[in-house]
């Protein structure tokens, strides 16, 4: 072997069989339902996302043997992936996660969400030689360059102490924005990877202690500012200049703080749901034992070094009963079956209806004689009472579990060539590296699947070499810290080894495995309503639906269905063409209320999914209407004998789209008998003014009417609003209508002044 690059890596090639947790009970009685809920989780991004794993804990007074076989089922609007099973006491169950396309404001900062960057431009100030000429570097930005011109020293003194004053502009580069650090409105961080470009603009804020203005031109700030300022500093003055006593530079600077902003649109995957299930709750005293096997972990491991430890924690639950303070001790037991070891025993008093302890063992390497090599623990938890337990069957001073778990060690030799190690030691010194794998548990068949071992590590060195054993799996990992494989149609149902072996520089080398099991290549329906979910709205219809790479979807039969709930009606949703083959389609919602959409989707391998979603279209809210008038106002003679009237308006609207037009009349009470609904309406404004003064001549009072009109806030699809279905409201009629008296304006004539003097 001294001559072959070749390394002889132990990796698991026959799976022993083990149940790391193993729980024992008995007493059947009527079934019942239990149910646990996933925990609600929201916003995960990244492609590590798309499945997540629980380990959900039972309820209280369930075992894992009181379930029964067949029942276990989810509820939610996640796609489960795999089966769902009793693991180590808990439930197991993997969620395919829900995607959502959020797109939303980020800020671009530097380092952190309080500190805009700030440019410091300037501009070269040179004194020559004879101590009264300045020169002034000015940037022309018609011409985009720099230009120097000459001016006189303006104080009295030689040398002159300060440039003459004079307007100048420079101007600076803002960072690339991927090097700033993007935060969203709640302050969270964003990657720059999922800003979208061509959304980004960059934004200066006030120069800092200076006085001037600064604007945008290709992507570069122009800065006009006055000199001498605040700011200098020493500059060398260049080489060509003019040589003497009294030559001095200065470069007079600005501080410009400046940030970015734009849209980033983020994948983020949420989860939800509950499990279900039936199960028999004991009916008198019961104990339920449960072992799970802490160590080896993963089991079976790999032999490396002289022993493999092993821990097993034994836990004791009563069951059906309560009365803690007839418990007189709890007794665990654990031993190896046909091994060496001596027994071990552990006590305790609590008076507790649960408690547990743990017991360590090692296998000793001169045990593991065979390639594949298993050892069988026993275990016994016992609870023993004070007074005797009256049962169904009689009474009880006691009440036993035995159990068994077994810890699995290979060391089957599978070569796997390696590159040469460089300066590979003949007696490598230093700590061995540390194998990781990273892999999905489960995979369809067909499906690329990513195996990752950069997170190896190497205590005192680094990692040099990576070598993968794959078996069963379609294509190979080189050399590499990742790569891709993938498992037949035909291998689905079955459980492949993956292993690892790691080599340092040192030449030493670490060794882990790890399972993955394939299942069916079926698709995964999925689609999305984004935008505004608003009555007259523009939203968008996404299939994100996926499938296995070698089994793509047909597009032919993918079925896409809109349709009213409650609240509007099928001829209320509104699209252009079909919703066949769909990808993405704008749609339009006439009115609101509850809709729902739903997919079905097929692939090449025959296998189809289905899936809804139900979303709420909120109604487009009517503004309402209010303003302020002086009530009387007087005619003035030196305007032309009228009264002004400075009326403001202060309607809103409720859901915030934007006021479009307003359109201001009035109607005069020209027969003065206290009505206005026998006059016709003048209007004289129609500019959608929110302040403006109304001047009126003829005495007598006058109603005011104003009308407000909407324009859509966010996007909508032209073809199918009309100027109808802008939300308009007028004082005359709102629902929030300000009393007459309110609306209603008098002009008054001055009394005339008399001069009574003879």
């Amino acid at each position: 072997m001294k001559n072959k690059n070749v390394w002889i890596i132990t990796l698991l090639v026959a799976c022993l069989v083990l149940l790391p947790t193993l729980t024992y009970s008995a007493q059947a009685t009527d079934s019942k339902q239990g149910t646990v809920s996933v925990p609600l989780t929201t916003g995960l991004t990244g492609s590590g996302n798309s499945a997540k794993t629980y380990y959900l804990d039972l309820p209280s007074g369930v075992t894992s043997s009181s379930i029964r076989s067949g029942t276990l089922k989810y509820s939610g609007n996640n796609s489960v992936v795999g089966g769902i099973t009793v693991e180590n006491g808990k439930i197991k169950l993997t969620l395919k996660g829900n995607v959502k396309e959020e797109t939303f404001p980020v800020t671009g900062m530097d380092d952190n969400v309080n500190k805009p960057f700030v440019t410091t431009p300037g501009n070269s100030i040179w004194r020559y030689a004879d101590g009264r000429r300045w020169q002034i570097n000015d940037y022309k930005e018609d011409k985009g360059i720099n230009e120097s011109y000459n001016v006189n020293a303006q104080d009295f003194e030689t040398p002159s102490s300060a440039p003459p004053k004079r307007t100048v502009t420079t101007k600076s580069d803002p960072v690339n924005p991927s090097v700033a650090t993007w935060y969203r409105e709640d302050q969270t961080q964003v990657p720059y990877s999922s800003v979208t470009q061509s959304s980004i603009k960059l934004h200066p804020q006030n120069l800092i202690k200076e006085n001037g203005t600064t604007s945008i031109k290709n992507g570069k700030f122009i800065i006009t500012y006055t000199v001498p300022s605040k700011n200098f500093a020493p500059e060398k003055v260049s080489d060509s200049f003019d040589k003497g006593q009294w030559v001095e530079g200065r470069l007079y600077y600005v501080e410009l703080p400046y940030y970015f902003d734009a849209n980033a649109k983020v994948t983020s995957y949420s989860y939800a749901g509950s499990v279900t299930f039936d199960y028999s709750p004991p009916d008198q005293a019961t104990l339920n034992g449960t072992a799970t096997l802490e160590k080896p972990s993963p089991n079976p491991i790999k032999l490396d070094g002289a022993k493999v430890d092993v821990k097993i924690r034994v836990k004791g639950e009563l069951l059906g009963y309560t009365d803690t303070s007839n418990i007189e001790e709890w007794v665990f037991y654990a031993k190896e079956k046909n091994g060496t070891a001596k027994a071990d025993m552990k006590k305790d008093y609590s008076k507790v209806l649960t408690t547990s302890k743990d017991f360590d063992f090692v296998i000793p390497a001169s045990r593991v004689v065979s390639d594949n090599f298993k050892q069988d623990y026993s275990l016994t938890v016992v609870v023993r009472f004070k007074k005797p337990v009256v049962t169904k069957t009689g009474t009880i001073t006691s009440l036993e579990q035995k159990m068994e778990v077994s810890a699995g060690v290979y060391k089957k030799d599978i070569p796997i060539d390696f590159p040469t190690v460089p300066n590979k030691p003949t007696k490598p010194e230093g700590k061995p590296p540390i194998a990781r794998i990273s892999a999905p548990k489960y995979i369809k068949a067909g499906d690329d699947m990513m195996v990752y071992g950069g997170a190896s590590s190497d205590p005192d060195g680094y990692i040099t070499d990576y070598a993968w054993g794959t078996s069963g799996a379609q294509g190979q990992i080189g050399n590499t810290a990742r790569g891709y494989v993938w498992y037949t149609r035909e291998q689905v149902g079955e459980t492949f080894p993956i292993g690892l072996t790691v080599v340092d520089n040192d030449g030493l080398i670490g060794s882990t495995s790890t399972e993955v099991t394939v299942i069916e290549p079926k698709p995964a329906a999925s689609i999305s309503i984004s935008g505004t979910l608003k009555q007259n709205r523009k939203t968008t219809l996404t299939n994100y639906s996926q499938s296995p790479t070698r089994f793509p979807l047909i597009k032919s039969k993918t079925q896409v269905t809109i349709s009213a709930v409650s609240g509007g009606t099928n001829a209320d949703i509104k699209f252009s063409g079909s919703l066949a083959e769909l990808e993405s389609k704008d749609v339009l919602f006439r009115k609101p209320g509850k809709y729902k959409a739903t997919i079905h989707v097929e692939n090449t391998a025959g296998y189809a999914d289905d899936s809804e979603i139900t979303f709420d279209i909120i109604p487009d809210e009517a503004p309402s209407v209010y303003f302020t008038a002086p009530g009387k106002r007087y005619r003035d003679p030196e305007k032309g004998n009228k009264a002004t009237f400075a009326i403001h308006d202060m309607s809103f609207t409720p859901d915030k789209d934007p006021i479009a037009r307003r359109i201001w009349e009035y109607r005069y009470d020209s027969n003065n008998n206290g009505s206005f609904t026998d006059e016709s309406w003048v209007i004289f404004s129609n500019e959608n003014k929110s302040e403006l003064d109304l001047e009126l001549s003829e005495v007598g009072k006058y109603e005011i009417r104003l009308t407000v009109i909407e324009e859509f806030g966010q996007p909508t699809i032209e073809d199918f609003v009309t100027e109808a279905d802008r939300r308009s409201a007028d004082s005359y009629t709102d629902s929030l209508k300000q009393p007459l008296m309110q609306r209603t304006v008098e002009v008054l004539n001055r009394a005339p002044e008399v001069d009574w003097e003879m």
